[in-house]
């Protein structure tokens, strides 16, 4: 009878008092929710894994609180020492357990524990082990072509952006540096964006705010303008724009490009969003919208994108397909390399994958960007997965339409051809930058800068992709061109004259002075003639210049460079 008495007055308790335990759990879960969808900006589309998160986190968080909310526990004041929780000799309180209240709590906690081993699930069957051969087809078809055929002659090194975002990072900081208005006020934004602009290779990064306090002083009058690198000439400009920029990745609240995107796009999964400049000059970024291909989590790959004018907020939505041919960069390096990877290493099935390897390919660690038929296309070595020391092709990716072009010419690989460029320079410790491909004289050729330790180009290297003993570095980009031809004659590889295209014909000269030079290490002699023509001779490479004296005829070729001294290129000495 106690007993049926005490149920009864539980009963009673949990539906007078019970909803006042419900209100406050779903205020607080509310409430929770709004700050954690402000701050994180998750995209509510089942194929994200963030909707999962915060469905879970949700149910989880409210059936806690309702756990809490309804335990039966509360605190009651009392004058006995022996049952205070905490208080003094006058009284305190203590924790009185008077019944659980009916609650959702663990239906919610159980509902969020189904929904993460579900999420989980569906994780793993969207994995590779189950669809390899759904993931290898998301590269789409990849033709094999001939490179001499695709690629024009290089005369000159114009379109290869052979500058990394480190060296990128310290050219561009010049610029900024010598405008005391600015630099007090913003930084620039680390991450350089590769554009093809109005025909040429250029990288481009946006000013941003240094702090809070920076973006609410200068909130109205927004950020005036942008860094653009000069990756060929090594030079970099301040840009003014006509308009500021109001929307960045720097700015707050609704000035954040991030929460304004995803404010006007809530089920859209987004990629990393890219700063470049449109055709009149007007600043973008292009934010990559995602899809997955394979069941529910996998085999990401670009549906579409959002370009966002970063002075107005407008902001525009296009398929894949139809996305403006001034745009460069929707598909970055990296998801490019993972396509091309399902491909090579999945065509023949997981296990193949796992165990016999057959056919399997996959790109090296890196990758370069060339500029050709006004897009952006990422260049990277492809190797067999049986051996890293030696490529079997390389691939050409379209960063905007995702397009990839196999040519099988096997060579060395891109890390071995840096540290052979590297071992012509070793006295000087300069680091090689990830090359390019390009073709001189019909010869594969690969290029690249030599830097020093403070990420400034001090050298070019020009190395041939399948007799890579043929190593050639020089100062200037004209020389180290002149001087590879040679080297391919001397080689065999082609025939003709050897001397270089802006320059035909040797000359005798008779030599009035000689001066020597020592720069970054190296020695150099300033042949200077009858004529007062400048001749700079690498001892290096012609030892028997320390024969000649003033007054001597000496029969040569060279090329000119812009600031009028003519590089040697060939020498004799009758």
């Amino acid at each position: 009878m106690e007993q049926t008495e005490k149920k009864e007055a539980r009963k009673k308790s949990g539906k007078k008092g019970g909803w006042k335990g419900h209100l406050w759990a779903v205020l607080l879960t509310l409430l929770a929710f709004a700050v954690y969808d402000y701050v994180e900006l998750p995209a509510y589309n089942i194929q994200s894994g963030e909707t999962w998160f915060t469905v879970c986190g949700v149910l989880a968080l409210f059936g806690v609180l309702e756990l809490i909310f309804h335990s039966g526990l509360r605190l009651e004041t009392t004058s006995e020492p022996s049952r205070m929780l905490f208080g003094s000799s006058q009284g305190g309180f203590t924790i009185k357990h008077t019944g659980p209240k009916r609650s959702l709590g663990k239906y919610c906690v159980f509902g969020a524990i189904v929904i993460a081993a579900v999420g989980l699930l569906c994780s793993f069957a969207s994995s590779t082990v189950f669809h390899a051969k759904s993931y290898a087809a998301i590269a789409g078809e990849i033709e094999s072509r001939d490179f001499i055929a695709d690629t024009p002659a290089s005369e000159t090194i114009s379109d290869i952006a052979l500058m990394d975002s480190g060296s990128a990072q310290i050219i561009g900081a010049r610029a900024l540096g010598s405008l005391n208005e600015l630099v007090s006020q913003f930084e620039i934004n680390l991450q350089y964006t590769q554009i093809n602009l109005n025909g040429r290779p250029m990288k481009v990064s946006p000013l941003e705010y240094a702090d809070f306090f920076r973006w609410w002083n200068n909130r109205s009058s927004g950020i005036p303008g942008y860094i653009a690198v000069d990756p060929v000439k090594n030079t970099s400009e301040y840009v003014k724009l006509k308009e500021p920029m109001r929307y960045a990745e720097s700015a707050y609240f609704d000035k954040d490009l991030r929460r304004h995107l995803r404010f006007s796009y809530r089920t859209a999964i987004f990629g990393n969003s890219y700063f470049e400049i449109g055709e009149d000059g007007t600043p973008y970024y292009v934010t990559a919208v995602l899809k997955k291909d394979v069941f529910l989590f996998g085999g990401t790959d670009v549906k579409g994108a959002v370009i966002l004018n970063a002075c107005t907020g407008e902001t525009q939505y296009y398929d894949v397909a139809d996305i403006p041919s001034w745009v460069d960069i929707v598909y970055d390096g990296d998801m490019l390399a993972q396509r091309y990877d399902w491909y090579g290493e999945l065509s023949g099935g997981y296990f193949n994958s796992l165990f016999a390897k057959k056919d399997c390919k996959h790109v090296t660690d890196d990758y370069g960007y060339k500029m050709f038929d006004d897009d952006v296309w990422v260049f990277t070595g492809v190797t067999s997965v049986a051996s890293d020391q030696s490529n079997i092709g390389f691939v050409l990716m379209n960063s905007r339409t995702a397009e990839i072009r196999y040519y099988p010419i096997p060579g060395a690989e891109e890390y071995s051809v840096m540290r052979s460029a590297e071992g012509e320079v070793q006295n000087l410790g300069y680091t090689a930058s990830f090359p390019s491909v390009i073709n001189v004289e019909n010869q594969p050729t690969y290029i690249m800068v030599l830097k020093d330790k403070g990420s400034l180009v001090k050298r070019y290297a020009l190395i041939h992709v399948e007799r890579y003993n043929i190593v050639v570095t020089a100062e200037t980009q004209r020389e180290v061109m002149a001087k590879y031809k040679n080297a391919l004659l001397e080689n065999g590889m082609i025939s003709g004259v050897s001397t270089p295209a802006e320059n035909p014909d040797a000359v005798t000269v008779t030599v009035k002075d000689i001066k020597y030079l020592v720069q970054d290490g190296n020695s150099f002699a300033y042949l200077i003639t009858s004529r007062d023509e400048i001749y700079k001779v690498d001892c290096a490479a012609f030892e028997t210049v320390v024969l000649v004296s003033p007054g001597d005829r000496v029969r040569l070729s060279a090329v000119e460079e812009e600031n009028g001294i003519n590089t040697v290129l060939t020498l004799e000495i009758p």
